[in-house]
């Protein structure tokens, strides 16, 4: 029987999403974020492939604004739900889902389609390049104090309930979208991701808790969301601290707020997870060394629409460079492409060219330095780029990189 790939209906979510649950493993989802996922659902932006009535594979995107260099926040689809089903591997039901979805980002005019990966080879085939990382960090308290900035000691803090904050903390983090690239600006319903609280999230720990950070004129400038995990030994109490989040929009409340984290009662080690590689807090430790930070891939970002893509984010210095672009994938894309923009980042242009090529590289390197968190230099250093007019790689890279790593806050 042959596979029917079709726009997913509101009666079918039901049986695609248990399908998702068993491309990931079998283990059910809470109720809660089951109820959260279905209201986040864009049916006509989702795909599932039916063999007779079984689901046997599923793709989906999320119409994000996602922030860039030079703090423009542009059109993105955030490609999610992806599975096929194992008795049907090995028989192009992927490749089929992304020809398609690709073909119908493109269509909606978004010049970029971005995913968080289950496993990052899977899509480089389909050109995505991986934009962004993350830091898990585990930290004995015990053993590492904050050196904090002036004024951080004048800094309220206040534990609330995490409902009751939502509003102040979204106004705090749409405060911080545009300065970082690769956040998405949240769009109505995702606000509430950040309390989901099932059981299965806790770790052991308790219910999510709030403290929010205000100014002299109780305005809340900043917010943490954490757990606390209680646990004992002989020698007594050996708690832990679960940080999911902690977003400040000046250095003194990001600073109150670690060291509130750092000295809740009866815990000695603090882990903060998906933090940006170049967070603040790297800065902030007596001893870099008495942190344990492990990097991991975040972000994977794919160029649809190249000029657009291109011409839609800001750059940090002088460029004119001729691009040659390999895409098997999206052939629109491939060829060769002159991009040019002055000294202060403005009059951007990307235009298809006949001139020779200064620069070869892939749409997947593309996407991996779009957001100015990978050097096109050490891209060249691994083979990945090709430089063919003496000169161009440095130039290049050097306008492309950005002033702060790209980060992606949240899953989605």
């Amino acid at each position: 029987m042959a596979l029917d790939t079709r726009v997913l209906q509101a009666d079918e979510w039901d049986v695609w999403y248990d399908h998702l649950e068993l491309a990931f493993g079998g283990v059910p989802e809470s109720p809660e974020e089951r109820t959260l996922y279905r209201s986040l659902t864009e049916l006509d932006r989702s795909l599932g492939v039916w063999d007779g009535g079984t689901c046997v594979g599923s793709a989906g995107a999320f119409s994000f604004r996602l922030s860039v260099p030079g703090g423009a926040v542009v059109p993105a689809a955030g490609v999610t739900m992806v599975g096929v089903a194992p008795t049907h591997r090995r028989r192009g039901v992927l490749t089929s889902m992304m020809r398609r979805q690709l073909d119908d980002v493109r269509a909606a005019g978004e010049p970029v389609a971005v995913l968080t990966a289950s496993e990052p080879e899977i899509y480089g085939r389909f050109g995505y390049g991986t934009a962004s990382y993350d830091l898990v960090v585990d930290i004995d308290t015990t053993r590492v104090r904050l050196d904090v900035p002036p004024g951080a000691d004048a800094v309220r803090l206040r534990l609330v309930d995490p409902l009751k904050a939502l509003d102040d903390c979204e106004r705090v983090y749409a405060a911080l979208v545009a300065g970082r690239p690769g956040m998405p600006a949240r769009q109505p319903g995702w606000e509430r991701q950040g309390l989901l609280d099932p059981e299965s999230h806790r770790e052991g720990a308790s219910p999510l808790k709030c403290v929010v950070a205000e100014d002299a004129d109780g305005v809340v400038v900043g917010y943490a969301r954490y757990r606390v995990r209680p646990d004992w030994e002989p020698s007594g109490s050996d708690g832990k601290v679960l940080v999911g989040e902690v977003d400040a929009v000046d250095p003194a409340a990001y600073a109150a707020l670690w060291r509130y984290l750092f000295e809740i009662d009866l815990t000695w080690h603090v882990r903060a997870y998906r933090r940006p590689v170049d967070d603040p807090l790297l800065h902030l430790v007596n001893d870099v060394r008495r942190i344990r930070a492990r990097q991991r891939d975040a972000l994977h970002l794919r160029v649809v629409d190249l000029p657009g893509a291109l011409e839609a984010r800001g750059y940090g210095a002088a460029v004119d460079v001729v691009l040659e672009v390999e895409d098997a994938f999206c052939p629109w894309n491939a060829g060769r492409w002159r991009l040019t923009a002055g000294a202060d980042g403005s009059g951007v242009r990307c235009v298809r060219t006949q001139d020779a090529a200064e620069l070869e590289l892939s749409v997947r390197e593309l996407g991996s330095a779009y957001l100015g968190g990978v050097t096109l230099a050490s891209l060249a250093g691994a083979g990945r780029v090709r430089e063919l007019r003496p000169g161009a790689l440095r130039e290049a890279s050097r306008a492309f990189a950005g002033d702060v790593a790209p980060w992606l806050p949240h899953n989605f």
